[in-house]
């Protein structure tokens, strides 16, 4: 990308209670006794599990068929592939890990030539986000059902590494999605300007602002360039 490319205008997410009411902005008094607490702590992981669904889906908010599935990186990233590969991770993770398997579970899930990465021309945008619903359900079934030092294996890592607990792939899933979450801001920003969460932690600046504010990042990087090749 050069300076010269086309930047979309910023137009910060709207904040929204599907967001809020999941976590992050939200926070509570979870974790604040000095005697740890399964439940609480169970609790606490989920719910961070639960915002960071929320965000990503959110990614997908007024976007048509074709913008969700634009690849905006060489590698092909877009935000409803991004959607449909967390789903399928989901499921599994929470699913056969632990000897409770996704009903009905798509083909696709068993494929490792990156077909949950794209929403192939039979699956609408609708498709791809009520699995994602029903994936979660499933992954929240599973997590109420178990405790934290329940057993699962994940016969997918590598011999040794595979006896896991449900404490585990909490942790596990919660940075999975939140990763896969910060990928989809930044591609819905690429997209059409659409920046943040709508929880607070975007600055607040105009359009006018976040194009000046660009420009000056611009022309630090351009000059860094230039630094020692003159005299």
């Amino acid at each position: 990308m050069s300076s010269a490319d086309p930047v979309p205008e910023v137009h910060p997410a709207p904040a929204g209670p599907t967001i809020a009411s999941s976590g992050g902005s939200l926070l509570s008094d979870e974790g604040s006794s000095p005697v740890l607490d399964a439940a609480a702590t169970k609790q606490t992981l989920h719910r961070y599990l639960q915002k960071h669904r929320a965000a990503l889906l959110a990614k997908l908010d007024g976007l048509a068929e074709r913008q969700a599935r634009w690849p905006v990186t060489p590698t092909g990233t877009n935000v409803l592939g991004l959607v449909k590969h967390v789903a399928g991770v989901q499921a599994g993770y929470f699913g056969e890990v632990f000897g409770r398997p996704l009903p009905d579970a798509p083909a696709w899930l068993d494929s490792d030539a990156g077909d949950d990465m794209y929403a192939t021309l039979d699956e609408t945008l609708d498709d791809v986000v009520a699995f994602h619903h029903r994936s979660a359900a499933h992954a929240d079934a599973t997590i109420e059902a178990l405790d934290l030092d329940a057993r699962g294996v994940v016969p997918w890592w590598p011999e040794g590494h595979r006896d896991v607990t449900l404490h585990r792939i909490l942790v596990h899933m919660a940075y999975e999605t939140a990763r896969h979450a910060g990928h989809a801001d930044i591609v819905r920003e690429m997209l059409d300007g659409l920046a943040g969460d709508g929880d607070g932690n975007l600055a607040d600046k105009t359009a006018d602002e976040w194009v000046a504010w660009r420009e000056m990042l611009v022309e630090i990087a351009e000059r860094s360039g230039l630094r020692g090749l003159t005299a």
